[in-house]
């Protein structure tokens, strides 16, 4: 069969490995020129199963209204004139019960378990190199009464696999040196030992430098515009060189994937969160942080790779705007000061943006849709390079008719429950 995905992210990269393997001839798309070039290489890097708690939950109400009233919170709301935000809104806070948060957040570490294990079996296979560790990651407490629900909260993932322990302030030293250089003080830590960290930008051109030799073309530096539909199936893809024909098509072109829905009618309930990243050189490997992490109060993320450190935070609902200034940065910087003074040259950062795909519920869309060869492999959210190579092997084995290792259900593209108004994808 001759598949066309659209998008060439983490995501799309390795859908389009995955169905390669099938024997299916591909074809991947992508505006950009090099693949996993724009939000794939704007995360954190964290391989993070023990972090796959959904956003929608019973404090997040509150969270958005003291946004919305101009608090500085790590989840941010611009009030603006947007239907398409008001709309996943209004779903997101049909989320916000405890059972519905418990519901998609197994959702998630099922998923991000397996995507994990799989990420591993195709790295060894496939003798990837991406600065990939498998140390696990630190979630780091300043206040007692947070470290207390953060190990109430993380009962829920020990009981479906996760290893994780809970860290006095020495323990954490232990864990991470560099965090004895840093004047930030913390009761206590949340420290997976199952997680990891790893670059998705490298990962993702080593492996299609596979799908090249599996016979995948990558079609880069062509924009995808709209889709072509004759009521029942898509017929092609129109893009600013030409059109694309294809038995399949696979839209997995992360917050865009919304955009180029709408053309053939399609409302999917996926929405874009802007995320701030910089990527600065070490100077001081001693100072610099060799195990991932997350300030929890400020929602600062880092990740070592080799000889730099990438960190990252803020989630701003502000629809495709990709705009950023230094001040949008000063949160981070000031952090990195904080965690590891003298760790790295700041005068080197690279400041990037990175619009990560959200849906409201939190589990991402995978499968077919109501058009008949039409998947989804989009949604990922925070953790899409978690979710990546599941989310991959998933939409492959439904391609092929197969019944993949994990149920699919909750991530259906066309679940009443993510469609209220039956106009979903």
């Amino acid at each position: 069969m001759k598949v066309a995905v659209l998008g060439a992210g983490v995501v799309g990269v390795a859908t389009a490995h995955a169905l390669a393997e099938r024997g299916h001839e591909v074809h991947v798309y992508d505006r950009r020129s090099e693949v996993a070039s724009d939000t794939s290489a704007s995360t954190a890097g964290l391989i993070a199963p023990g972090h796959s708690y959904a956003w929608a939950s019973p404090s997040a109400p509150t969270m958005l209204v003291r946004s919305l009233l101009g608090a500085s919170t790590s989840i941010r709301v611009r009030p603006r004139a947007d239907a398409e935000l008001a709309r996943w809104g209004v779903r997101f806070l049909r989320e916000c019960t405890a059972s519905r948060a418990r519901s998609n957040t197994l959702a998630k570490l099922r998923l991000a378990r397996y995507s994990q294990q799989l990420m591993d079996e195709l790295t060894a296979r496939e003798n990837l190199e991406y600065c990939q560790t498998r140390n696990g990651v630190l979630y780091l407490y300043r206040e007692e009464a947070e470290l207390e629900q953060a190990r109430v909260n993380s009962q829920l993932l020990r009981d479906h696999g996760q290893l994780q322990d809970v860290l006095g302030p020495e323990e954490i030293a232990a864990a991470e040196p560099a965090l004895r250089h840093g004047t930030a003080t913390f009761a206590g830590a949340i420290h997976d030992r199952t997680d990891g960290t790893g670059d998705p930008h490298r990962f993702s051109v080593g492996l299609a430098e596979e799908c090249g030799r599996l016979g995948v073309r990558f079609h880069l530096g062509t924009s995808v515009v709209a889709l072509e539909s004759d009521g029942a199936a898509i017929t092609s893809a129109d893009t600013d060189r030409g059109h694309i024909r294809a038995d399949a098509f696979v839209l997995a072109a992360g917050a865009a994937s919304a955009l180029v829905a709408r053309s053939v009618g399609l409302r999917l309930p996926v929405y874009p969160a802007k995320g701030y990243t910089l990527t600065a050189t070490v100077k001081d490997p001693e100072r610099a942080p060799v195990v991932g992490g997350i300030d929890e109060k400020t929602l600062v993320a880092w990740s070592r790779f080799g000889d730099e450190l990438r960190m990252s935070a803020t989630a701003e609902f502000v629809g495709y705007d990709r705009s950023h200034s230094p001040a949008d940065y000063a949160g981070i910087v000031d952090a990195g000061n904080e965690l590891f003074p003298g760790a790295v040259d700041w005068d080197t950062a690279r400041y990037r943006t990175g619009l990560r795909p959200m849906t409201p519920d939190g589990p991402p869309m995978i499968g077919l849709g109501r058009h008949d060869n039409l998947y989804f492999n989009t949604g990922h959210g925070h953790v899409g390079w978690t979710m990546a190579v599941g989310s991959a092997r998933i939409l492959a084995d439904l391609v092929d008719e197969r019944r993949p290792d994990i149920d699919p259900s909750p991530y259906s593209p066309i679940s009443s429950r993510r469609h209220p108004s039956g106009r979903g994808a």
